[in-house]
């Protein structure tokens, strides 16, 4: 790899605002705010809106649309197959 072109490469904490939930990882962001972390050491802290703690789809409370009643909606503008 050649030198000086590559952003450095380190340990982060992300922090998820919605959750309130915050993890450690290495990651090339950055940022000027910074987090004492259970380890005693203080890193640098990136607020993110969503994360895996957060998102629907991996908590399980995602909505499942009413497609029955899309498609009878549908049939009523439309007209059913005869």
């Amino acid at each position: 790899m050649k030198p000086g072109i590559h952003p450095a490469y380190g340990p982060v904490v992300f922090r998820d605002k919605a959750a309130g939930h915050a993890f450690l990882t290495r990651s090339t962001m950055t940022s000027d705010k910074t987090v004492d972390w259970e380890d005693g050491n203080t890193y640098p802290v990136v607020d993110v809106e969503i994360s895996n703690v957060s998102h629907p789809f991996y908590t399980g409370t995602a909505r499942v649309l009413d497609t029955a009643g899309r498609v009878e909606r549908f049939e009523r503008r439309y007209g059913g197959r005869k």
